[in-house]
């Protein structure tokens, strides 16, 4: 089995919710669909995104021995399961998975389906292109065609930002971030319409950094949460003590420092990406409402 690292502040968080679980009685784990399923199955399942970079990756760290060093419970299996843009919300509902720690954007559309955290994350929707390309703003990629994740809401942000002004683009759908980076990388794509934050990890990972910039309006501030099931009231407020505890007490933004703004392995790269007002803000405030 591939051995897991979950950056900042998946990995951290998605630990701590795996520490929090041992005070729950089995009284409190029977009116709790998850925690019963945890108790019942002695197994807790991970969802984790291969693409977004920074956040979580497949690498040789042995997670899963220092989670069971931590918790002295080696009766307790940890599992992990590759999700995508398309089929993460699916198999948590399913209950495959039963926290995703990726790259997530809670929407209250989506709040229909799944549950989520804090916001861990809030970052701006821009672009993406080849540094040479004079493509500056959204009105430059008249003709153009534009790659965008299956499962994410890049391309339809892409539309309402050019409402009224009737841009003529193509889409181009990559299976997940890394295939929608080498659309632009080949030159099928003039540009990759994503997060921010996701598209600094993907030059960052990049053969050549220096040939791609980030560059345009912000289609939209959006953020970042772990997922889980809806209506799901005890493991949320678990989630949500969690999470919120690490804000408060500063260890999020140290966790911030070392995965985006020091060298990361397996590879030694830095994204170098500061910590934003949004995220900031996120972290002296914490809330799930969405948006």
């Amino acid at each position: 089995m591939p051995k897991l690292r979950l950056p900042i502040p998946f990995g951290a968080a998605a630990l701590a919710v795996v520490f929090a679980l041992l005070p729950f009685t089995a009284a409190q784990a029977q009116e709790n669909d998850t925690l019963a399923k945890i108790k019942a199955s002695g197994a807790i399942t991970f969802g984790y995104r291969e693409s977004s970079f920074g956040f979580s990756y497949l690498d040789g760290n042995r997670i899963v021995e220092a989670v069971k060093t931590e918790l002295k419970l080696p009766a307790v299996e940890i599992k992990y399961q590759a999700v995508t843009s398309a089929n993460r919300i699916p198999l948590v509902q399913n209950g495959t998975v039963d926290i995703e720690c990726g790259s997530t954007t809670n929407l209250v559309e989506r709040q229909k389906q799944v549950a989520f955290s804090p916001d861990i994350f809030r970052y701006n929707v821009r672009m993406l292109v080849k540094a040479d390309s004079g493509i500056k703003s959204i009105a430059d990629l008249q003709g153009k065609t534009v790659a965008t994740t299956t499962g994410t809401t890049s391309f339809r942000l892409l539309r309402e930002a050019d409402r009224g002004r009737s841009l003529e683009v193509n889409n181009l759908a990559g299976k997940d971030h890394s295939d929608s980076f080498l659309l632009v990388e080949s030159g099928r794509a003039q540009a990759f319409v994503l997060d921010d934050i996701l598209l600094a990890g993907q030059i960052a990972n990049a053969r050549n950094p220096k040939d791609f910039i980030i560059t345009g309006e912000s289609l939209r501030t959006e953020n970042q949460s772990l997922m889980f099931r809806k209506d799901d009231v005890a493991f949320k407020a678990l989630v949500d003590r969690v999470v919120s505890g690490m804000m408060k007490s500063g260890e999020m933004e140290k966790l911030y420092a070392k995965w985006f703004m020091s060298p990361i392995p397996p590879k030694g790269i830095n994204i170098n990406y500061p910590l934003n007002a949004e995220t900031k803000e996120a972290f002296a405030n914490p809330s799930s409402k969405g948006i």
